[in-house]
């Protein structure tokens, strides 16, 4: 997702993943480049029900810190 670089940002995110029964696994902020006020943020959540995370994606594309579409990748655990 491309997010505002500012404080607070990350928090509101993570609220909204809580308040949806989704435990983060890991958290990637790429540096904004130059002169630029927005920032990639990247999570990996541990398994989780989809309708869970699209309510919460949704709440998320609804914040005015975050531009566009947030992108979902699957991943599949292969034992």
């Amino acid at each position: 997702m491309l997010a505002d670089d500012r404080p607070g940002v990350l928090a509101d995110v993570t609220r909204i993943f809580a308040d949806n029964e989704i435990s983060i696994e890991a958290v990637i902020q790429k540096e904004p480049a130059e002169g630029q006020v927005r920032a990639c943020l990247i999570m990996m959540t541990s398994l989780i029900m989809e309708k869970n995370m699209s309510k919460a994606l949704a709440q998320i594309e609804a914040l005015d810190s975050i531009e566009g579409d947030v992108v979902k990748i699957r991943l599949e655990h292969l034992d």
